[in-house]
């Protein structure tokens, strides 16, 4: 890896973390002596990079702090690009017309160097499975997560039965084959799974959802163990 890349790099990584980073865990990411992160680090900070910590305490960056649009490496770019491709098959319209709105900017602020990457398109995603049909606009999900709001819902569970719900959208899970929303129901008082193709009507309220979402977030994780980071396989939780 470059010197320039690997400055970006060590940008990258401390704009994804909340806490300091130690030299020494930078310096094993990136596959680099200590000596050499070192100077790394004091060529950001000579750059006016706003980086602050030290040998042996640390180092964070401030926020607010922006790059130069599209510094990508090639490996970045591609990630970018099979990601966004895989939105506009798998997403719903909204987002689909995002992602390809999205690789249309990528492709005009690419550099001239890294134009084969777009162009080529060796990575691509495939899928033999059905695109998931809802009776609702998603977008109307997405904004209430933004907005932090519930959601009252018309819902047919796995046997068949038909109950309203109003519900503390979490967040959505994209997989192959469903759509599935994990949320708070008011009326279980407990974490539930909606297949949003069994979602029969759908409709944002004003209600303010009362508790942060980290909180939520939080307390969905603890009920899923062994799972804790992913949604229960099978029929598990989608009534």
């Amino acid at each position: 890896m470059r010197r320039t890349e690997r400055l970006f790099r060590i940008i990258q990584i401390l704009r994804g973390r909340r806490t300091a980073v130690t030299g020494r865990q930078l310096a094993e990411e990136l596959g680099i002596s200590l000596r050499s992160l070192y100077r790394d680090m004091a060529e950001l900070i000579a750059q006016n990079v706003p980086v602050r910590g030290e040998a042996g305490t640390g180092y964070v960056l401030d926020d607010g702090y922006d790059m130069p649009p599209l510094m990508l490496t090639a490996d970045e770019l591609e990630a970018a690009i099979l990601g966004a491709a895989w939105v506009m098959k798998r997403g719903d319209p909204a987002l689909g017309r995002a992602a390809r709105d999205l690789i249309a900017k990528i492709a005009h602020a690419t550099p001239e160097s890294l134009r084969p990457v777009l162009l080529d398109a060796t990575l691509k995603p495939i899928s033999f499975k059905a695109v998931p049909v809802e009776t609702f606009d998603m977008a109307h999900v997405r904004r209430a997560l933004r907005d932090r709001v519930r959601l009252a819902l018309t819902y047919r569970d796995a046997d068949g039965g038909v109950t309203d719900r109003t519900i503390w959208p979490i967040f959505i899970a994209y997989l192959e084959e469903v759509r599935i929303i994990v949320a708070w129901c008011e009326r279980r008082q407990d974490f539930r799974h909606f297949r949003t193709d069994r979602i029969q009507a759908l409709a944002v309220t004003a209600a303010r959802i009362p508790e942060r979402h980290a909180t939520l977030l939080k307390r969905w994780k603890a009920t899923q163990r062994p799972y804790p980071a992913t949604i229960p396989p099978g029929e598990h939780g989608l009534r």
